[in-house]
C-alpha cells in the first residue's frame, strides 16, 4: 500500500511513455489514468491508516548513495505530514488526469502529455516521502524537471518554449540556496536523516557558521529555496507564464505538486525552525508580502488562468507567514484545502475555455452562464471557498492563519495579519469581478464563438463535482483535528512546536471580533465588485484613466519581468556576446586557425620552390655554395 501510492504513478508513465506509439492513445491514457486511480486508493489508505490510526513508518527501499563513509537511504517516510500530502497528492492528481481524458482528447500527443503528468505526480510522492533531505532533493529537481516537460508541452509555441525555461532558471536559483543549505545541514548535524537531525537539534542549538547561528543560517537557505519552488516574493516571476501549459498542467501545479513543496519544506523542517526566530520572522515578511503583492496584481489582470494563477502565488503568501508565526499546523490544513478549491477554479477555469473556444480573455467572454451552469456553480463554490465565506473549506484555513498571525508577538506578526486583512479583501474582490466578466452581463465574444457555447462532457464534470464537495465540506471536516484543541494526537511529532511557541493555544483564545473580521472584509470586497462591474460598470475605466499610473503599475506586474531583464537578462547576452565574438571566436577559434593559416601559407611557399626543373635546382646550389665560401672566407680574414 505504501509503496504503491508512490509508484504506482511511475508505472503509468513508464506505460505511457515508452509504449504510448505501439499500445495507441487510448491504452496509454487509460494506463495512465488506472495506475493513478490505484495510487489514490493507496494513499487515501495510507492517510487513514497513519492519521488516524496512529502507525506511522518508514520503508527503506534500497541503499541511495554510499559513498566512504557518507550512506543514503532511498526510503519511505510515512508520517502524519508525509500521510496528509500523500493522500491529497493522489486523490487532486487522479482526478485531473480523468479531467484531462476530455480537455486533451483531441491532442495529437496524448501518450507524452500522461506520462508527463503522472511523472510529475511521482516525483512529488517522492518528495513528501523523503526520510533525508538529499531523498527530498531528488523529488525537488524532479518536479522542476517535470514542470518544465509540460509547462512546454506545446513546444511549437515560442511562448511556451519560453515560460518552460524561465520557469527552470528561476527554480535553479533557489535550488542553489536548497542545497546550501543542504550542504551547511550535513555539516552542522552529521547528517541528513531526518530520524537523526530532530533528535540533535537540542545538542546543537549553540553551533555557529561564519560566526552566526548554524540554525539561522541553514533555515534562511531552505527558505530561499522554498521562495523558487513556492513562487514566494523575487522569485514568483515563473508563476503566471507557467500558464502557457494545458489547464490541467496548471492546476496539478498549483493545487497539489510544486508551488506546494516549498512549504511542506518548511513544516518538514520545524524542529529547527522553531530554533531560528530571526529566520522565521524572514519567513513571515515575505509571506505576508507576497500576499498582498500578488492580490493587487490579481485585481487588474485579464487573462482568466492568470487570475488565478496569481491567486495561488497570494494564498501560498499566507501559508508561509503562517509558518513564519510557527503556525505550521495552519499552513498544513491550508494547503490542503487549497488543494481543492485551487483545482477546482483552474479546472472550471479549463472548462471556461473549452466552452468558449480556447478564449481566454475575460474582455471577450461575458453572458454565458446560462449556457454552461454546472461550471458556472463550481466556480462559485471555488470562489466561495478562496474568498473564506462561511461555512466553505477556506473559511476555516484562512481564518485560522490570520488569527494565528493576530496572536503572534513581534511586529512581524502585526504586519503579517494586516496584509493577510488586505489580501482576504482584495481576493473576494477579484474572485467575483473574474465571475461577473466572465459569466455575466452582455456577450463580449463574437457570434461564432457564442453560438458554439456548451458544457463540457461528463469526463470534465465529474472531477469538478467531487472537487466541489471538497471545496466545501473538506474544511469543515478535518479543521478538529488539523488545528483542533486535540491537533498533537493527530500530528504525532510530524509538526513540531517548541516549547516556547504557544501560537497554537493563543490562536483560540483571540478577541470575539478577530475571527470575524476576516469574514466582513471579504463580503467588503464582493460588494465592491458587484457594484464596479455589475451596477455600475463604467467606474473600473473611470478609475483605469485617472489612477493610469498605477493601474499600468498593477498591470504589468509591478515590472518586475522588466526590472529583471535590465539587471539580469541584458547585462548576462552582453556578456554573452562579448565572449562569442571576442573570446570565443578571436581567441578559442582564432589561436588555433591563425597557426594553421600559417603552416598552410608556409606550405604553399614551399611548393613554389619546388618547380621540377634541373636547371634551377642546379642554380640554386651554386648560390648557396657561393654564399658558404663567401661566409667562409669572410670568417678566415677576420
Amino acid at each position: 500500500m505504501f509503496v504503491g501510492a508512490v509508484f504506482f504513478p511511475l508505472l503509468g508513465a513508464s506505460i505511457a511513455g515508452l509504449f504510448g506509439r505501439w499500445i495507441g492513445d487510448k491504452a496509454a491514457q487509460a494506463a495512465s489514468v488506472i495506475c493513478m486511480v490505484l495510487a489514490a486508493i493507496c494513499g487515501l489508505t495510507a492517510f487513514w491508516q497513519v492519521a488516524f490510526g496512529h502507525a506511522p513508518q518508514t520503508l527503506e527501499i534500497l541503499t541511495f548513495i554510499d559513498v566512504g563513509g557518507f550512506e543514503v537511504s532511498w526510503a519511505l517516510r510515512y508520517d502524519t505530514l508525509s500521510a496528509v500530502m500523500v493522500g491529497m497528492v493522489t486523490l487532486i492528481s487522479t482526478l485531473i488526469h480523468v479531467y484531462s481524458i476530455g480537455y486533451m482528447s483531441h491532442d495529437p500527443s496524448r501518450p507524452r502529455f500522461f506520462a508527463y503528468l503522472s511523472l510529475f505526480t511521482f516525483m512529488m510522492l517522492m518528495l513528501v516521502t523523503a526520510d533525508n533531505l538529499v531523498q527530498l532533493f531528488f523529488g525537488w529537481e524532479g518536479v522542476g524537471l517535470a514542470s518544465y516537460l509540460l509547462i512546454g508541452f506545446w513546444y511549437e509555441k515560442e511562448s511556451a518554449c519560453n515560460a518552460a525555461m524561465k520557469a527552470f532558471i528561476v527554480n535553479r536559483v533557489g535550488d542553489l540556496f536548497f542545497m546550501l543549505g543542504l550542504a551547511l545541514t550535513f555539516w552542522t548535524f552529521g547528517s541528513i536523516e531526518f530520524s537523526t537531525i530532530f533528535a540533535d537539534v537540542q545538542q546543537h542549538r549553540d553551533a555557529t557558521f561564519a560566526g552566526l547561528p548554524a540554525y539561522e543560517v541553514i533555515c534562511v537557505l531552505l527558505f530561499l529555496g522554498a521562495c523558487g519552488k513556492s513562487a514566494q516574493l523575487g522569485l514568483h516571476t515563473w508563476l503566471p507564464d507557467a500558464m502557457e501549459g494545458p489547464t490541467p498542467v496548471s492546476a496539478l501545479i498549483h493545487a497539489a505538486t510544486m508551488v506546494t513543496a516549498g512549504v511542506f519544506l518548511v513544516a518538514r523542517m520545524s524542529p529547527v525552525f522553531e530554533y531560528a526566530p530571526t529566520a522565521l520572522a524572514i519567513v513571515t515578511v515575505v509571506g505576508a508580502s507576497t500576499a498582498l503583492f500578488a492580490a493587487t496584481i490579481g485585481c487588474v489582470q485579464n487573462d482568466i488562468k492568470r487570475v488565478i494563477a496569481y491567486s495561488t502565488c497570494s494564498q501560498l503568501g499566507y501559508m508561509f507567514f503562517a509558518l513564519g508565526v510557527g503556525a505550521y499546523q495552519g499552513a498544513i490544513f491550508h494547503l490542503f484545502t487549497h488543494a481543492f478549491f485551487k483545482a477546482l477554479l483552474f479546472l472550471g477555469a479549463g472548462s471556461v475555455i473549452h466552452a468558449m473556444s480556447d478564449e481566454q480573455d475575460i474582455r471577450r467572454m461575458g453572458g454565458i452562464w446560462k449556457k454552461i451552469p454546472f461550471t458556472y456553480v463550481v466556480f462559485w463554490i471555488g470562489s466561495l471557498a478562496l474568498a473564506g465565506v462561511p461555512f466553505f473549506a477556506g473559511y476555516y484555513s484562512k481564518d485560522f492563519m490570520i488569527e494565528a498571525a493576530f496572536a503572534g508577538h513581534g511586529w512581524t506578526a502585526r504586519y503579517a495579519w494586516f496584509c493577510g486583512m488586505a489580501a482576504a479583501f482584495l481576493t473576494a474582490f477579484y474572485s467575483w469581478r473574474l465571475i461577473i466578466l466572465t459569466f455575466h452581463g452582455e456577450p463580449r465574444a463574437d457570434h461564432h464563438t457564442m453560438a458554439h457555447v456548451h458544457e463540457s462532457p461528463w469526463v470534465m464534470l465529474g472531477p469538478l463535482l467531487v472537487l466541489a464537495v471538497g471545496a466545501i465540506g473538506a474544511g469543515a471536516v478535518f479543521a478538529p483535528y488539523f488545528i483542533g484543541h486535540d491537533w498533537q494526537q493527530f500530528w504525532n511529532g510530524a509538526i513540531v512546536n517548541a516549547p516556547h511557541n504557544h501560537i497554537m493555544h493563543d490562536a483560540h483564545e483571540v478577541p470575539s471580533w478577530v475571527p470575524l473580521a476576516p469574514t466582513v472584509v471579504g463580503l467588503s470586497g464582493i460588494a465592491l465588485a458587484y457594484i464596479m462591474y455589475m451596477f455600475a460598470p463604467s467606474i473600473p475605466g473611470k478609475l483605469a484613466s485617472t489612477f493610469r499610473g498605477i493601474y499600468l503599475f498593477l498591470l504589468n506586474k509591478w515590472y518586475f519581468d522588466e526590472l529583471y531583464d535590465a539587471i539580469f537578462v541584458r547585462p548576462a547576452r552582453a556578456l554573452a556576446r562579448v565572449l562569442w565574438q571576442k573570446v570565443d571566436a578571436g581567441v578559442i577559434d582564432g589561436v588555433p586557425n591563425g597557426v594553421a593559416s600559417l603552416a598552410v601559407e608556409a606550405a604553399h611557399g614551399a611548393a613554389r620552390i619546388q618547380t621540377g626543373r634541373v636547371a634551377s635546382y642546379a642554380f640554386t646550389m651554386i648560390a648557396g655554395l657561393v654564399v658558404f665560401v663567401s661566409l667562409l672566407v669572410f670568417g678566415a680574414a677576420r
